[in-house]
């Protein structure tokens, strides 16, 4: 289980301040092949844009989002589990939606074989 720092004088621990919480979301949904991900904080409480059809707040001291048409939510003093539990659910974004033209160095396509001669 990972054990989150707090320094000394800090008014809440991380999970209880819905923008740090929010913070670790994004760095485990991150490991998770979650890359473009928008976080907006105000009002006490903490918004993660993460797909197109998957935005999650966090406020209470919970992640909420939803999930095939239901709410779901997870505690906010783990990230790291709200982020599997998220992946499994959502489709991860995946390197074949991105085009030819856009990949480079292992990720790309070789050329298709086409028996020319190129001068």
């Amino acid at each position: 289980m990972p054990v989150l720092s707090v320094r000394t004088g800090t008014p809440y621990p991380p999970w209880r301040d819905p923008r740090e919480a929010t913070r670790l979301l994004r760095y485990a949904l991150r490991r998770h092949g979650f890359t473009h991900t928008y976080q907006s904080n105000g009002n006490g409480m903490s918004v993660l844009s993460v797909l197109a059809d998957l935005t999650v707040w966090c406020r209470s001291g919970l992640f909420i989002w939803n999930e095939e048409g239901r709410g779901a939510c997870h505690p906010a003093d783990d990230p790291a589990g709200a982020a599997r539990l998220i992946s499994r659910h959502h489709r991860r974004p995946i390197f074949g939606d991105i085009p030819s033209g856009g990949r480079t160095g292992s990720m790309a396509r070789p050329s298709p074989v086409t028996g020319s001669v190129r001068d």
